[in-house]
């Protein structure tokens, strides 16, 4: 099934995160994610919504091919999709149930 989206957008397993105080944006966090097949760090602006301790081990989907940003000396390979909480502030969109790693948002 082709997708009707411009990028491809994965899922992925948090397999490490810690706070990144180091970046100049607000409550950023380095995420270290599985896709089954390889493995990203990504640098989301998580810490308004999530606990830094609870992501490890949660499924999130990533969107792969855009590229690598450095951002204060950490390489952000893979950007962790989120919509706006009533603040504007991001939360995580995951599927709603355990899905196999990789597998690529249709």
């Amino acid at each position: 099934m082709s997708s009707p989206f411009d990028v491809t957008i994965r899922v992925g397993e948090v397999t490490d995160a810690e706070p990144f105080p180091e970046a100049r944006k607000p409550e950023l966090v380095k995420l270290w994610i599985d896709l089954g097949d390889e493995e990203r760090q990504s640098a989301a602006q998580l810490g308004y919504n999530h606990d830094v301790e609870e992501l490890v081990g949660r499924q999130v989907l990533c969107v792969v091919d855009l590229g690598t940003v450095n951002i204060a000396g950490f390489e952000s390979q893979a950007l962790t999709v989120g919509v706006p909480d009533e603040d504007g502030n991001p939360v995580l969109v995951v599927p709603d149930g355990d899905v196999p790693l990789g597998g690529e948002l249709y």
